[in-house]
């Protein structure tokens, strides 16, 4: 993937250094790898596990945890069985949380994968969409769903297109964003593959800022577009390299990871109002998923597992 030149000098780094691995699961294990962290309506932080793997195919292990931020242990485990690759998370006013599962499963005895699911936080099954085990297109089906979002009226919006990296795929290939009802009725579907306005390589990631736009990180483009509710392109910015994952707090302050970049990545700090970027916090190691906690600390869903980084003033 490419690269693309940093603004120099370059921008502050807010947070000490990080702390690899922070979270463990109840039996001690170390976490799997992970591209899905998000804070809930009470600060609540959950995260996805790959069942201690790259995938969840043919386990039986609970695949999403809330963690304790005093501890870095779960409080409570759900998803047990449901999932082939967990990999985008959501969690909504309410404070269900919603995982898309973005492959199909080869291991398991009943169809699994290439589905949206919600959950209540006790584990419930409340809702999918989607077709269990079928990739493909259409209001009925996902082509590797990569992530899920709801708005405040209850709209839920899916980053559809997860594989879509080659340069060379057919230029039929799916990959697009996809809007429902609260019930999970199919409105309308918007974008094709390509780097033009509302095309996309890899939408990977979802977020709203205080106005409602919607965020869809162009992944492979290296670009965050931005839309209306109703799929219009407003506009899009660049200054945040290759992001994986997005998160956009009450502030309207954007963070985007970057774990693509050699030599680049890190976490992009920025105006969700404007594009500038106002700090970047260089890592490594990064990952997929990224979020911030309502004390400020800062949390990064990584494939070793959660990095949490503590902002210096607390240190």
């Amino acid at each position: 993937m490419g690269q693309m030149p940093m603004p120099k000098p370059m921008p502050p780094d807010p947070f000490g250094p990080p702390e690899r691995q922070w979270a463990h699961l109840s039996d001690g294990r170390a976490w799997g790898t992970t591209a899905g962290i998000e804070i809930g309506p009470h600060g609540e932080i959950w995260a996805i596990d790959r069942c201690g793997d790259g995938t969840c195919d043919g386990s039986n292990m609970a695949a999403v945890h809330q963690i304790d931020p005093k501890t870095g242990r779960p409080i409570r485990s759900i998803g047990a069985g449901l999932f082939a690759m967990p990999h985008g998370l959501h969690v909504d006013k309410d404070g269900n949380v919603w995982v898309t599962d973005a492959a199909v499963a080869k291991k398991s005895g009943s169809p699994k994968g290439e589905q949206v699911i919600e959950l209540s936080p006790d584990g419930k099954e409340l809702m999918r969409l989607g077709t269990a085990g079928v990739s493909g297109g259409g209001p009925t089906h996902f082509h590797d769903p990569g992530d899920v979002i709801t708005a405040p009226n209850g709209d839920i919006f899916v980053a559809d297109g997860h594989g879509t990296v080659a340069m060379d795929l057919p230029p039929d290939t799916i990959t697009r964003i996809i809007k429902f009802t609260p019930d999970g009725k199919f409105i309308k579907a918007w974008g094709s593959l390509g780097s033009g306005k509302s095309q996309f390589r890899n939408p990977h990631a979802l977020a709203f800022d205080s106005q409602g736009r919607l965020f869809v990180a162009d992944r492979v483009n290296g670009r965050i577009q931005i839309f209306d509710q109703d799929g219009k392109w407003l506009t899009e910015y660049h200054g945040f390299n290759h992001p994986s994952g997005l998160y956009i707090d009450r502030h309207d302050t954007l963070y985007a990871s970057d774990y693509n970049s050699e030599g680049q990545k890190g976490i992009y700090i920025g105006d969700a109002r404007t594009g500038k970027l106002r700090a970047f916090v260089p890592d490594d190691q990064a990952g997929e998923g990224v979020a911030l906690g309502p004390d400020g600390t800062l949390y990064e869903a990584t494939p070793t597992g959660i990095t949490r980084f503590l902002p210096k003033t607390a240190q």
